[in-house]
């Protein structure tokens, strides 16, 4: 029997990286670390072994279809499928970004979103049963990052509908793309982040895939979960953030590792302290 198999995206850096040390420290079986670069992706695997730690390297970038459809197959013909899947991979353009809002909002959630699901479209015929989900999101994938004006409301009524589909919330994304490009984002509801957007995204998608996998995977025991990492240390922060990356991958590598049968957090909203968010009420924390 093949044996048990976590894969991280993204993770040759950040967060990713130290998901990628926790799970080689806590999960029961082979953790790919994967990066775009493979001489990166390579450099980072070195980095881990000199601490005692054996991920595995394999190219992934999640913007090429062909690139996903190779990982696939890879787990597929060498582990029967997969056990662990952490969608990291994520850009943020800085405040001072110089590109125009709309090409901003265009590329932002095209990666973090539509690529993204790129990644779950190909990877999740193979999740083997007891397989755990895990999308990094962010404080700003709350759904109240939507602004309560009457336009904003309005479109938090449609992220938190029960009837949400994976077809529907891929046209509020586009619309948002759109309303950005010309100019309107702000007077149909959408706040003025590309970022807030993408993850607010990612957050309602996990609500939505959960669903689907207890209505059409039942038994199989599959669980997605969204989270927000904190405030980290990384590159995408500007080394702004107060949290180290081993405590920005602690709640998303306690995640990856639920126990069977768990009955909750189940496409849920997590915190980085591990407390269970109301995607629509209060945070614990700014950060």
């Amino acid at each position: 029997m093949p044996g048990k198999v976590a894969v991280v995206t993204g993770s040759n850096k950040g967060i990713g990286f130290g998901i990628v040390r926790a799970l080689c420290k806590g999960f029961d079986g082979t953790v790919y670390l994967t990066a775009r670069d493979e001489s990166r992706g390579k450099d980072a695997v070195a980095e881990l072994a000199k601490e005692g730690l054996s991920p595995k390297f394999h190219q992934l970038d999640i913007e090429s279809l062909e690139s996903i459809e190779k990982l696939g197959t890879y787990l597929k013909s060498n582990y029967g499928g997969l056990d662990v899947l952490v969608n990291n991979a994520a850009i943020a353009y800085k405040n001072n970004a110089t590109e125009p809002f709309g090409e901003q909002a265009e590329n932002t959630i095209s990666i973090n979103y539509f690529k993204t699901l790129d990644v779950c479209h190909e990877l999740f015929p193979i999740l083997k049963s007891g397989a755990r989900v895990v999308h990094i999101s962010s404080c700003e994938g709350h759904l109240h990052k939507i602004p309560a004006t009457p336009e904003g409301l309005k479109l938090r009524q449609q992220f938190i509908s029960p009837d949400l589909t994976e077809e529907k919330l891929g046209e509020l994304m586009n619309a948002f793309v759109s309303a950005a490009k010309d100019g309107t984002h702000k007077s149909k509801g959408w706040p003025n982040s590309t970022y807030q957007v993408s993850k607010v995204g990612v957050s309602a998608l996990t609500r939505i895939q959960q669903r689907n996998l207890d209505e059409n995977r039942s038994g199989e025991d599959i669980v997605i979960n969204c989270v927000h990492p904190g405030w980290v240390d990384t590159d995408m922060s500007s080394h702004k953030g107060v949290l180290t990356i081993d405590q920005g991958a602690a709640a998303a590598s306690w995640l990856a590792l639920l126990p069977p049968k768990v009955s909750t957090p189940r496409g849920g909203y997590v915190w980085h302290d591990k407390t269970i968010v109301d995607w629509n009420g209060p945070t614990p924390s700014a950060y």
